[in-house]
């Protein structure tokens, strides 16, 4: 009976649309999440971004160029329907720091724990995840740390 506050809807993934109206009549945020630019097209033909909280950048490539590239195109695309809620980038395993400083460059939020990676940004493994958020927020260049 008790729900969270925010769900993340991956829309690459079958049904997306209908879960998400699902969770917002239930009262619940929506993070968009979009690892591709189809994904991202079906996000914006959804017409459920003015519902959304914000749009998760979360793209699935080993290599942070190629990472960027994805979400180059997926910015595009809400930048053409013009969709301007908050965006957060994040990285997995070895594009994990990149994408997050790229997030802080960009103003973008972002997200760091043991699903993401195991690492710090010096290359060994993290004891905790109080400890990758300590690493991130030594990255931000906002006073406070990261968001």
């Amino acid at each position: 009976t008790l729900l969270p506050d925010l769900a993340s809807v991956n829309f690459h993934e079958a049904g997306a649309r209908e879960l998400a109206e699902l969770l917002r009549s239930r009262g619940m945020g929506i993070e968009a999440g979009v690892a591709s630019a189809h994904a991202t097209e079906l996000f914006v033909d959804s017409g459920l971004a003015g519902r959304c909280l914000r749009v998760m950048f979360e793209p699935p490539e080993p290599d942070a160029d190629e990472a960027l590239q994805t979400v180059a195109q997926a910015e595009a695309l809400l930048n053409r329907a013009g969709i301007g809620i908050p965006r957060l980038l994040h990285g997995v395993g070895a594009t994990a720091w990149r994408l997050i400083d790229e997030a802080f460059a960009r103003g973008y939020d972002t997200r760091v724990g043991f699903e993401d990676t195991l690492t710090l940004p010096d290359g060994s493994t993290a004891r905790s995840n109080a400890e990758l958020v300590a690493a991130a927020r030594r990255r931000s260049p906002e006073p406070h740390g990261a968001r």
